[in-house]
């Protein structure tokens, strides 16, 4: 019985020899074969090309933390349409009045989310 775990055992132990050995290869021999050049212009810290106007751990607007968690929101609740399309075949007219109902609510929160200003950038 456990000779038949033995190529699991071997396929283990070979995956984990073959990394240790890129591993070592690839931090021994890509430092050896670097080419690093000590300009203290490549080492400094930059943002397009010139010095930064201000401090970069300003906070943002939490209209920008609205806007993206409703692009999430409402991403998710789309994803739910591509099973939905591969199994509509099987699950018929209930299946599509189903999604009917759930595109209808998902449509009432989206309205309701623009008369809202939810959208809005100003």
């Amino acid at each position: 019985m456990l000779l038949n775990y033995l190529p699991i055992l071997i396929f283990l132990i070979v995956a984990a020899g073959l990394a240790v050995v890129l591993l070592v290869l690839g931090t021994g021999l890509g430092r050896f074969f670097a080419r690093y050049h000590n300009d203290p212009a490549k080492r400094s810290p930059y943002e397009c090309g010139f010095d930064a106007f201000e401090d970069t751990r300003t906070k943002f607007d939490v209209r920008y933390y609205l806007v993206a968690i409703l692009f999430i929101v409402f991403d998710l609740e789309i994803a739910f349409l591509f099973p939905w399309a591969v199994a509509l075949g099987k699950i018929g007219l209930f299946g599509l009045v189903s999604m009917a109902i759930f595109l209808g609510i998902l449509v009432v929160g989206f309205i309701y989310e623009w008369k809202k200003g939810a959208l809005e950038w100003d």
